[in-house]
């Protein structure tokens, strides 16, 4: 059992401000998740202001989604060693600077490494604030602390394209950033206040050699996707990166087995229940990233929708989540149908609304509107679940790095479904529109398009684009969760085989 303060202790209640200190971590949760997705609707205003191109806008997403992915492991071994209290001060500290420095940036090279050096910071909230849910609260308490947690986590993902458009309605783009500042101020203050102090007597040593070579690793395996529809997937650049990533992956894996202080203990992955809550937990993100990457593009410029009116057209997501979860409908069906019934039927769910936003949202708001709803509806189900599930397959002692884990799923599968679907939407708009001007950019190939006829033809080819890569995320999300369910009902008939 973790060793933690005497703030900390287990009372059988768990600590006498557990609620008050979930929603403090709560708020800085939802800063942190909220810039996965408040890019998007800026998209267009980049493109024009900073002259940005389709892969540039992918990276100025994916350097913040790689950075936190590589580091999460690593920042949730120091938060078990060093203290998850400290660790929170620092993350939102480091946080609000690099939101400084991305909001006053005035090329895409400064704000994709702004927006990395924000990643620093995230990957350190990210990891405490569920350790701390972890040892704040008791067995009685937990599952429904986990799943308003992961409510936010959901809710981080799907206002994002709001929020952006609101502040876009009123002001420059560099104001989704400059709005942080005032949360992770108000945020220190209260961690500062009401946060108690835990830690284990003897964390591990950070390993910085493994989150090296995950952050390396990650990024030459998502550049690949991202570079392969302008490059050619077959040419020197793609395969070469493809290559060094998969390299460095398996030196990651390696190298984690041979070491005493890994920072992810492979042995977890010999337990079915944690493996099939990974599987799940990236393709959720997966669906959830990519999706809203693609969703808030079509609206913009196929569907004409200014950015507030794109961010308002993608709530109804967020507050499905928002209204199941608070009205504890997850928690209470989860006792009910198991853990694998509820993981499959909320991914089926999510997948099946992808399916119908692909084939009746491609021109008209009201077919997107009932997949966002049920796609809402499945990720209220499967998130807190899958979250649960993961915490408990990892002892007490490690919660920060079982954080790390959860984390790292959710960011790995944000940034590759950002590049995986924006890849399968560029190759099928390339082959639609010719030419590398239609294929770099839609925003180019319309202001290029010579007349309305031409205009019309290029937004049908990403309107076809956007129907395809929604349909490769519907099938990945339904295969994921029926393995997801699968290997968690297998786990529960052997540990029931084994008592």
């Amino acid at each position: 059992m973790t060793a933690t303060t005497t703030e900390a202790g287990k009372a059988p209640t768990g600590h006498p401000q557990r609620w008050l200190i979930l929603g403090v971590i709560c708020l800085a949760q939802l800063t942190v998740l909220l810039d996965n997705t408040v890019l998007n609707v800026a998209i267009p205003s980049l493109t024009r202001e900073l002259d940005a191109s389709t892969t540039d806008v992918q990276w100025m997403i994916n350097a913040y989604s790689l950075v936190q992915s590589g580091l999460l492991l690593t920042a949730g071994s120091a938060a078990d060693r060093y203290g998850r209290k400290k660790m929170l001060i620092a993350g939102l500290a480091l946080f609000g600077i690099g939101s400084l420095v991305a909001g006053l940036a005035d090329s895409t090279a400064q704000l994709i490494a702004a927006r990395a050096g924000m990643g620093v910071g995230g990957a350190l909230l990210i990891t405490t604030t569920l350790a701390v849910v972890v040892q704040i609260f008791d067995e009685t308490e937990r599952v429904r602390a986990i799943a308003l947690w992961a409510t936010v986590n959901s809710l981080g993902f799907a206002v994002g394209p709001l929020v952006g458009g609101v502040m876009l309605d009123h002001f420059w783009w560099g104001a989704i950033f400059l709005i942080n500042i005032p949360v992770a101020v108000m945020g220190l203050a209260a961690v500062i206040a009401l946060v108690p102090e835990s830690k284990t007597k003897e964390g591990d040593r950070p390993d910085l050699l493994g989150a090296l070579l995950s952050t390396i690793g990650m990024t030459g395996v998502v550049y690949a996707i991202i570079s392969g529809p302008e490059h050619g997937w077959t040419s020197g650049q793609v395969v070469t990166s493809a290559s060094i990533g998969l390299v460095v992956l398996a030196g990651f894996v390696c190298w984690e087995l041979r070491i005493p202080y890994p920072m992810l203990d492979m042995r977890f992955f010999r337990n079915q229940r944690f493996v099939g809550a990974v599987a799940g937990a990236v393709l959720i993100a997966f669906g959830m990233g990519g999706s809203l990457f693609l969703l808030t593009q079509h609206l913009q410029f196929v569907l004409g929708y200014g950015p507030l009116e794109a961010g308002l057209r993608t709530a109804p997501l967020a507050l499905t989540v928002v209204a199941l979860n608070v009205a504890g409908v997850g928690a209470r069906l989860l006792p009910k149908l198991g853990t694998p019934v509820t993981i499959a039927v909320g991914m089926s769910m999510l997948a099946a609304g992808l399916a119908a936003i692909a084939l009746l949202g491609g021109h008209a708001y009201s077919g997107m509107l009932l997949g966002l709803v049920v796609m809402g509806a499945g990720i209220a189900l499967a998130s807190p679940a899958m979250a649960n599930a993961i915490m408990s397959a990892i002892p007490p002692e490690k919660a920060g790095v079982g954080a790390g884990v959860n984390g790292t799923l959710g960011e790995f599968g944000n940034g590759l479904g950002v590049a995986t679907l924006g890849a399968v939407l560029n190759s099928r708009f390339a082959a639609l529109v010719p030419g590398a001007v239609g294929a770099a950019s839609l925003p180019t190939a319309l202001a290029a398009a010579h007349d309305t006829e031409e205009k019309r033809r290029v937004a049908e080819g990403f309107a076809s684009g956007l129907e395809t890569s929604q349909l490769v995320g519907a099938v990945a999300v339904l295969a994921g969760g029926l393995l997801a369910a699968l290997l968690l009902r297998r786990a529960e008939r052997s540990d029931a085989a084994g008592s």
